[in-house]
C-alpha cells in the first residue's frame, strides 16, 4: 500500500505526505534520537510508516500525537515500545471516545466503497500515550531540542504543536489546515483565533499543518483572521444578535464547515 512523498522541509526535519486526507506526518532527527509527529489512521499505515522512519535514521524513536483523532493517532502499535507524547485530555479522549471512533470510521470507509481501509480501521488496537504533557515540554534528541506547547483548545480541547527552533519551523497538527478549511467536529471556534496568535508568536519562517504543504507565516495570519470572523460569528448566533442562515451567508468558509462551527460552544471559557 505503499503511498506518499518525502518533503524535505529543514535540516533532518522531514514530513511524509499522503493522498488519503492530504495527511502530513513529521520526522525531526537527533544526533541521539528522533522524534515521529503522528502514526496515521491505522496500523498497516503505521507499520509503513515505521519502517519508512527506520531507513532514514535507525536511531530511538519518541512517538508525539498532535490530537487524539484517528487520522493522526491510530497507527501507533507499529512503533511499539517507545515514549508516545500527549497533552493529557488527548490521553483521556482516546481513552473515552476510540472505540466509538474507530467504529465510525470503519463504518464510513466501508459504506463509501473504500473496504479496505475500513478493515484495517476496525482492527485497530488502540494505544493510549505514557508521557502527558500540561502546557509544555521540552524533548531532547541529542543536539537537538523539541519544544511542546498547548495554547488552548482550538481543533480539540489538546492540541500540542512541535516547535523545532534551530530549524525555524514548528508541526502544528490540524490548527492549520491547507487546502481545505478547517475541520470544526469538537472544535472550540471562539478560541481558535487565539491559538494561532501563539503559534504566530513562536515566531518561526515554517509551519507544517496536519492535513496540506507546508505554509509560511502568512498563510497563517490569514487562515487566522479568518477563524476570527467565524469566531464572532459563532458568538453574534449564540447571543441572538444574527441568524444562522445570514451568518453562514457572511462567513469565509462553505456552509458545511460553518455549520458545523455554529453548532459548538461560543463561550471562550469552556476549558481551561
Amino acid at each position: 500500500m505503499t503511498d506518499g512523498r518525502w518533503i524535505e522541509v529543514g535540516d533532518r526535519v522531514l514530513v511524509r505526505r499522503y493522498e488519503e486526507l492530504d495527511l502530513s506526518l513529521g520526522l525531526v532527527v537527533g544526533e541521539e534520537g528522533c522524534l515521529v509527529i503522528d502514526t496515521g489512521g491505522d496500523q498497516t499505515q503505521g507499520a509503513e510508516w515505521a519502517a519508512l522512519v527506520r531507513e532514514v535514521t535507525p536511531l530511538p524513536r519518541q512517538v508525539l500525537l498532535t490530537h487524539s483523532h484517528f487520522d493522526h493517532s491510530f497507527g501507533t502499535r507499529p512503533f511499539l515500545p517507545c515514549p508516545v507524547w500527549a497533552h493529557r485530555r488527548c490521553r483521556a479522549d482516546l481513552a473515552a471516545t476510540g472505540v466509538e471512533q474507530r467504529d465510525k470510521w470503519a463504518r464510513h470507509y466501508r459504506e463509501s466503497g473504500q473496504t479496505d481501509i475500513g478493515d484495517r480501521i476496525a482492527e485497530v488496537e488502540l494505544v493510549l500515550p505514557d508521557r502527558l504533557v500540561d502546557d509544555t515540554a521540552d524533548l531532547d534528541l541529542g543536539g537537538r531540542v523539541v519544544t511542546l506547547h498547548h495554547f488552548g483548545p482550538a481543533h480539540s480541547d489538546h492540541d500540542l504543536v512541535a516547535l523545532v527552533r534551530d530549524a525555524d519551523l514548528v508541526f502544528a497538527g490540524d490548527l492549520v489546515e491547507q487546502g481545505a478549511p478547517p475541520s470544526f467536529g469538537g472544535a472550540w471556534p471562539a478560541r481558535w483565533p487565539s491559538v494561532l496568535d501563539g503559534i504566530l508568536g513562536l515566531g518561526t519562517t515554517t509551519v507544517l499543518p496536519g492535513h496540506g504543504e507546508p505554509v509560511d507565516r502568512d498563510f497563517v495570519l490569514a487562515q487566522r483572521n479568518e477563524l476570527a470572523v467565524v469566531a464572532e460569528l459563532c458568538r453574534a448566533v449564540a447571543a441572538g444578535e444574527l441568524a444562522e442562515d445570514e451568518a453562514v451567508r457572511r462567513s469565509p468558509y462553505p456552509a458545511e464547515f460553518t455549520r458545523s462551527a455554529l453548532s459548538r460552544p461560543a463561550g471562550i471559557d469552556a476549558v481551561g
